[in-house]
């Protein structure tokens, strides 16, 4: 790695102590030097997490919660301001992208500034900081894999048992069942004509009486008797001992002579729907847990319901928080438009979220405070602060409020610094999103996804590989997600998926091209190998993607 920020080993070199110094010299030099590898991302000292690789992990949050900074990259991936230097979003990449990708040649060295203030120079001890714990204090725990996380956050979903409300079938639209649902009644409830025709008893040719015959919804007709022929419309009840319903183009009517006669072979019970053919009464029509499609509501109401048993939508509020942010015009004098607020209760509706309106609340502790213990949702949902920095409020206003942090921080790029935490045991859930646009998705479907399914009683989304077409690469540790589009096989290949170009973190020009996320594992992936795929609820059936998105 270049740079000039310290003092850093080349191959079969390094720091020497002179031959004249004291052993107390060659220890601070020797201090110095860990010290200046850590900046460039080399082995860390004693006391410190690993940091190589650009991991910028945040130490733990035991420390003076007045110290006004933590991190000179705590808002990287937070504010929509920041140029990106991750090598991997590809050509095009804008401003305020994510930082800590690992690629960023800052990332190992920014971690380690936790006050703001420069590394000390070779040689030199770094004064401890009156209010701070030691090094070895802030010390703190990798952050879990994004099978981990995602794991973690199904779980939490389904701690509770899920509440059953009633609703009609005209509400009941994109619910998940809470009970299974039996028939009420036979199905058909009575033997009924499948097409229009005659009813015939017995062999023909059949004797019919001129009328109107038996239409539906009228009541049961009399027995048939034995050589005759009635007219019978769809869906009509069939009279007692008819043997068959013959289609009218299948029949030739004599009407002179008053006699009916085939023109294909009778075969007893054909074209009749007999009571009970697709259910009985008691039979499980559609188990607990299943989506209510439309298809269901026919069903249900073919089966006799006016309302069924479901889980109601979970609840979530929406805090967005930075100061930066416009809702309006165009970006100007250091802000930039917010393109959460927009994008986030579009998103968790189509996941089967209930979702008020988003409230901007700046970067304002007390405001973010106010705003958690006044919801009365199942979940918060904030943006931003997640982090750090001077003004990322999430973790100070956690703390202050007892939360119970379950998730804090994962292995993913982007949007490693991700939380979902516990207000209290009664209370609602918070997913802390990061703030730039494709970090935050990236924890929608870390955290929210499988939290939501959870809370709803939703069945989990069923994991699937596909091929991709281009080399991908990955972060040396952490697992990333890539945009991708489904593209059909050429000359009898296999389907498969094209990464995009613009999947850097604060872009949204890829995904908005997507119809899936690609999970890339770390290291990257090469041409031609499977790949589990994370779909968007809105997957268009035929990709539109061409051009300058790919």
């Amino acid at each position: 790695m270049s740079g000039s920020d310290g003092p850093h080993r080349e191959p079969g070199s390094g720091v020497r102590a002179a031959g004249s110094a004291s052993e107390r010299a060659r220890e601070e030099e020797e201090r110095a030097v860990e010290q200046a590898l850590a900046l460039v991302g080399g082995s860390s000292g004693p006391g410190r997490s690993d940091r190589s690789g650009g991991s910028g992990e945040r130490p733990s949050r035991s420390r003076d919660p007045r110290a006004p900074w933590d991190s000179r990259d705590s808002r990287d991936e937070d504010l929509n301001a920041r140029r990106s230097n991750d090598s991997h979003t590809g050509p095009g990449s804008a401003p305020h992208a994510d930082r800590s990708s690992g690629s960023d040649p800052c990332d190992g060295r920014d971690s380690d500034l936790r006050d703001g203030r420069a590394a000390p120079a070779p040689g030199r001890e770094q004064p401890p900081h009156p209010d701070r714990p030691s090094p070895g204090d802030l010390a703190k725990p990798p952050p879990p894999s994004w099978d981990r996380a995602r794991a973690v956050a199904a779980r939490a979903g389904r701690g509770g048992a899920p509440a059953t409300i009633r609703l009609p079938l005209d509400r009941a639209l994109g619910h998940v069942l809470a009970e299974a649902l039996g028939a009420l009644t036979d199905l058909p409830s009575f033997d009924t004509s499948a097409m229009d025709g005659w009813a015939v008893a017995g062999p023909g040719p059949w004797a019919f009486e001129a009328g109107a015959g038996l239409l539906a919804g009228r009541g049961p007709a009399a027995a048939l008797p034995d050589g005759t022929a009635v007219r019978i419309a769809t869906g009509a009840r069939v009279p007692p001992e008819t043997t068959a319903v013959i289609r009218s183009e299948h029949a030739h009517v004599d009407e002179a002579r008053g006699l009916l006669h085939a023109r294909r072979s009778v075969v007893t019970g054909q074209d009749i729907r007999p009571r009970g053919q697709e259910c009985r009464s008691g039979e499980q029509l559609v188990p607990a847990g299943t989506v209510v499609t439309p298809a269901v509501l026919g069903l249900a109401a073919a089966a006799g319901y006016d309302a069924l048993p479901v889980v109601p939508h979970p609840r979530v509020d929406i805090l967005v928080l930075g100061d930066e942010l416009l809702n309006a015009g165009l970006p100007h004098d250091g802000l930039i438009r917010d393109a959460l607020g927009p994008m986030l209760g579009p998103w968790l509706r189509a996941l089967g979220a209930e979702v008020s309106g988003p409230r901007r609340l700046g970067d304002d502790a007390g405001a973010l405070r106010s705003a958690l213990t006044s919801s009365d949702a199942d979940l918060i949902v904030t943006t931003g602060g997640t982090a750090a920095g001077p003004v990322d409020h999430v973790h100070p206003v956690l703390d202050a409020l007892g939360a119970e942090l379950l998730v804090d921080g994962v292995a993913v790029r982007p949007g490693h610094p991700m939380l979902l935490a516990r207000l209290s045991p009664d209370g609602p859930y918070l997913v802390g999103l990061p703030g730039n646009p494709l970090a935050a998705v990236s924890g929608l479907l870390t955290l929210a996804e499988p939290l939501l399914a959870g809370i709803a009683g939703r069945p989990a989304q069923d994991p699937y590989r596909a091929l991709v077409h281009a080399e991908v690469h990955g972060h040396p540790h952490d697992t990333r997600l890539v945009p991708v589009v489904h593209r059909p096989g050429r000359a009898g290949g296999r389907d498969h998926v094209a990464p995009l170009r613009y999947n850097g973190p604060a872009m949204l020009r890829g995904i908005a091209a997507a119809d899936g996320l690609a999970v890339v594992p770390p290291g990257g992936v090469r041409s031609g190998t499977e790949v589990e795929i994370l779909d968007l609820p809105w997957a268009p059936a035929t990709p539109w993607t061409e051009g300058c998105f790919t």
